[in-house]
């Protein structure tokens, strides 16, 4: 969810709208792959229900479970490449799925909107790179001091739009549940 949380966090409410309008609910059963490692994709999904698994088929190696709120595919997005990992259902789940054309069009015509997503994968990635540091064993897993942050704390200056993101989030899910479209 936390990730979810950051991105929603930078959005403001009309975004949110958008991405429900535009957002396509797709089901899926446990065995179900939403990306293929080496793979091209076309969207990037938010994980509304159920749990997702990250892995890399070559080896048959978990990387990652990941349950409501993670988004999907946003590196692939951000550099064109294919995926490194596949992404499998593990029980019965629903992702949003956004169309990488339709959410580049927005980018491109709605620089304000850019603006905020891009600083919301910014931070996304940020916080991923800290947390695989961390588990890497070269950083610090938690701090030792109390005066020094912990890997999987939140900066303060983001716990309030992240208290925001979880509203925004509800908001996302019941449009969805709905079928109420917003803006285009």
């Amino acid at each position: 969810m936390r990730k979810v949380l950051l991105i929603f966090g930078q959005l403001n409410d009309s975004d949110i709208e958008w991405i429900a309008a535009v957002g396509t609910q797709q089901p899926l059963t446990p065995g179900s792959f939403i990306i293929h490692e080496g793979m091209p994709i076309e969207n990037i999904f938010i994980l509304l229900e159920g749990r997702l698994s990250v892995k890399i088929e070559a080896h048959d190696e978990e990387l990652a479970t990941l349950e409501y709120g993670e988004i999907v595919g946003e590196l692939s997005f951000l550099d064109s490449r294919p995926p490194t990992a596949s992404v499998v259902a593990i029980t019965d789940s629903v992702v949003l799925t956004i169309s990488r054309e339709t959410l580049r069009a927005k980018l491109e015509r709605d620089m304000a909107f850019a603006a905020r997503f891009y600083r919301a994968i910014g931070l996304l990635l940020s916080d991923r790179l800290r947390k695989t540091i961390g588990q890497l064993g070269v950083g610090p897993i938690d701090s030792l001091r109390a005066d020094e942050e912990s890997v999987d704390e939140i900066d303060p200056e983001l716990l309030e739009s992240m208290s925001i993101a979880g509203k925004r989030f509800d908001v996302l899910i019941s449009r969805i549940k709905e079928g109420v479209n917003g803006p285009s």
